[in-house]
């Protein structure tokens, strides 16, 4: 299969990349520039030139292949509800080149999207009030897209896709404790992260490329709830730095923009994924991954 990917030289995508070429499948990634596309193509992947803005590329790109992932999305938290406006466009753009074809159309959203506080599963809603309602648009417009023709479907991600290279949440966490002295939590620490490898991730959404049903919807998910205490104690164990809580109060001027995410409950299962596509994770939880040292080596 062809398959035009978008974030292809991402930190997931990447991986996308080479989990798709082991597969025997031919790899079409976006790249914004002709130095990004050079890059793709030392990889064995080949390169179209265009950008998530530049919807007539995104429509070219998909038409030109069997199938698409979009991995790709502007992670600009300030400004969030531009950054799920502009995802929404791409989706449509991607999903009305593949109108009536049958072929796949896999999209990445957050496990975040769903109501916090319990295990969320494949069949629960999109929650307006959660921390990633932005990217709720995306997903109804791929239910939408199933009822058009298009084999579309969802992968949700957990707060940390973790794994050598990771520059989002947990390096961001790390950097925190660094600057300020002591690594913390909020409350009693009890809230839970969700969390998946990116090799494990990778091979999820090949699978639901090659596997997934219209309007399907599979999590991303191998660490069901990892309570935050237990990521800020290892944490300080590796900068040597004491772990302590602060209040709620205190979250937003200590952590930031990620103490909308660092605070929130959201623990997440990925059985019925498991079983639907017969994927298991098998790498290293996140906190084994941190514990091997290569998150603070820097």
């Amino acid at each position: 299969m062809r398959v035009f990917l978008t974030g292809a030289t991402g930190y997931i995508g990447s991986a996308i990349v080479q989990e798709l070429l082991g597969a025997g499948h031919q790899v079409l990634g976006l790249a914004r520039s002709e130095q990004t596309a050079q890059t793709l193509r030392t990889t064995g992947a080949d390169a179209h030139i265009g950008s998530l803005d530049d919807l007539d590329s995104l429509r070219r790109g998909a038409m030109a292949a069997d199938g698409v992932i979009h991995t790709a999305f502007v992670h600009d938290f300030a400004a969030y509800a531009m950054a799920g406006e502009i995802d929404r466009q791409a989706v449509a753009a991607l999903g009305s080149a593949l109108a009536g074809s049958g072929r796949p159309l896999v999209i990445t959203s957050g496990i975040t999207v769903l109501t916090p506080g319990r295990v969320a599963t494949e069949i629960d809603a999109p929650d307006s009030n959660a921390p990633s309602a932005p990217r709720i648009p995306s997903e109804l417009l791929i239910q939408s897209l199933a009822g058009q023709g298009v084999r579309s479907s969802v992968v949700r991600l957990p707060p940390s896709v973790h794994g050598e290279g990771d520059y989002a949440f947990v390096p961001t966490l790390i950097r925190i404790a660094r600057d300020k002295g002591v690594s913390a939590y909020v409350g009693d620490g009890s809230s839970r992260w969700s969390a998946v490898h990116r090799l494990d991730a990778a091979r999820l959404f090949r699978l639901a490329l090659e596997k997934g049903t219209a309007g399907g919807v599979y999590h991303g998910v191998s660490d069901e709830g990892v309570p935050v205490r237990e990521l800020a104690e290892v944490i300080g164990h590796h900068l040597n730095i004491p772990t302590t809580t602060i209040t709620s109060e205190e979250a937003t001027e200590h952590f930031g923009w990620i103490s909308a995410f660092f605070s929130v409950d959201c623990p997440a299962s990925s059985t019925l994924t498991q079983q639907q596509l017969d994927w298991q994770p098998t790498h290293a939880t996140v906190l084994a991954d941190l514990k091997q040292g290569h998150y603070f080596a820097a």
